[in-house]
């Protein structure tokens, strides 16, 4: 008898208070630790000079479009597995478990392609014509790129644990990534102990270290300690296994990779004013990364939650997470926005901002803050509904919310030369997302107790 069939995973028989935390918690502290690699690059990298850090803020949203591919396959991976265990269907854990492999490695072999014939052309499009920001970025971005397989298999590896209820063992493999991000960024970019000084080039390096160094630890993990999930590799996985998967983690990819566009066309906005203000922009999206951990752990801990009382028909237990995960969130934001709110220059000192980027940064940190506090409810129900298997919906809510309507408020408000403007679109994107997250959640619920779904 397998592990899956001898008892009831958590998932179903926790108190959902408790199960909330239980999973949201070390997906916490784990992604505030991955949010490091960003964040710690864009920290040491702002020492050497503003123009390297405006290359990393170019960079940015190119990277947003290499998770883009890692993201979907986790997010399908999680809820596809974690329903084949609330169903306790070990053969159709096994085969998801391969497909999500075979995956991860074509999106590598993609994200080599892109790279190759891209990169170059991208930053000469938007470095504004400045040769410095350009070499910077080109060194940069290539190294994490071509050697981006210990990311997209990092993804895979840390969903198994999360799927299957044992997410504080998802800390080990992420710890070992970012701390050795850590150790390493300072030696690669200023040059220590020997190594010659690389500055962007250097935190590219110390980044796609670490990224394999998780991956491997993921992979030591799953083997000795997750035995619910047993996997291999193939080059031939089973087809319905990667079609489920990509059902529900195609419209995540696809989102985030409008997002990503988003981020390109903004900083096309942004270089106008200046390229400190592209700078600015990329620091509040590192800013982002780690102060909303809260509520993107409790929503990532959420979707398998969901995926897993659905499959076992636990109604009443799916909307009980739902609101949980609600509070929680909205909980674990509050500390950071104080700090946004009443301490944005101590912050914005961190990145050795000067008085012209202190000038545009406040104003841009305390706007963009409240605007992410707007977006916890949508957030949480875009969770729900993936775990609902509602891939499109989640889709259709996050597209209006983070791409759609941002770019028709830049569009409109950067006509009028203020950057407050700019930030301030974003907030109004927000507001309008939330009754279109709430109509989509009562449709998806109650389509569910009609037994539709």
């Amino acid at each position: 008898m397998t592990d899956i069939t001898k008892k009831e995973n958590i998932m179903g028989t926790q108190k959902m208070s408790k199960l909330v935390l239980f999973t949201g918690i070390p997906l916490m502290i784990s992604l505030f630790i991955n949010s490091l690699y960003n964040f710690v690059d864009s920290m040491f990298v702002s020492q050497v000079s503003e123009k390297a850090l405006t290359a990393l803020s170019l960079a940015a949203p190119v990277q947003l479009l290499v998770s883009a591919l890692g993201l979907g396959n986790a997010v399908g991976l999680n809820a596809v597995i974690s329903k084949a265990l609330g169903r306790k269907d070990t053969g159709e854990v096994c085969r998801a478990a391969d497909a999500a492999i075979f995956i991860a490695l074509c999106s590598w072999v993609l994200i080599t392609a892109l790279c190759l014939l891209f990169v170059k052309r991208y930053f000469a499009w938007q470095s504004g014509g400045d040769e410095v920001i350009e070499k910077y970025g080109i060194q940069y971005l290539t190294v994490c790129m071509l050697f981006s397989l210990g990311q997209m298999g990092q993804w895979v590896f840390d969903r198994f644990v999360i799927a299957s209820g044992r997410s504080g063992l998802f800390l080990f493999t992420l710890s070992a990534a970012s701390v050795t991000n850590l150790v390493l960024d300072p030696i690669f970019i200023f040059g220590l102990f020997g190594i010659p000084r690389l500055e962007t080039l250097g935190a590219a390096i110390a980044t796609v270290i670490g990224q394999t160094v998780g991956m491997f630890a993921g992979i030591v993990i799953n083997r000795k300690w997750n035995r619910e999930i047993p996997f291999g590799f193939t080059f031939h996985p089973d087809k319905r296994s990667v079609a489920d998967i990509l059902k529900v983690g195609f419209p995540s990819t696809l989102v985030q990779i409008l997002t990503s566009f988003v981020g390109i066309l903004m900083n096309s906005i942004l270089i106008t004013f200046s390229s400190t203000a592209v700078a600015v922009y990329g620091i509040c999206i590192r800013i982002n990364g780690v102060s909303t951990v809260g509520i993107h752990g409790i929503t990532n801990g959420l979707i398998p939650i969901v995926a897993y009382n659905y499959g076992a028909a636990h109604k009443k237990r799916v909307s009980n997470a739902v609101w949980w995960s609600l509070l929680f969130g909205t909980l674990f934001y509050l500390l950071f926005f104080a700090v946004l709110e009443f301490a944005p220059t101590w912050v914005l000192r961190i990145f050795e901002a000067s008085d012209y980027m202190l000038e545009i940064g406040i104003p841009a940190l305390r706007i963009l803050a409240l605007a992410w506090l707007v977006a916890i409810p949508a957030l949480v129900i875009s969770a729900g509904l993936q775990g609902l298997s509602m891939g499109m919906s989640s889709m259709i809510l996050t597209m209006a919310r983070q791409a759609v309507l941002p770019l028709i408020f830049a569009g409109i408000f950067s006509r009028f030369g203020n950057l407050n403007l700019l930030w301030i679109g974003f907030i109004l994107a927000e507001f309008l997302g939330i009754p279109l997250a709430m109509w989509l959640w009562k449709k998806g619920y109650g389509r569910m107790e009609g037994g539709k779904l």
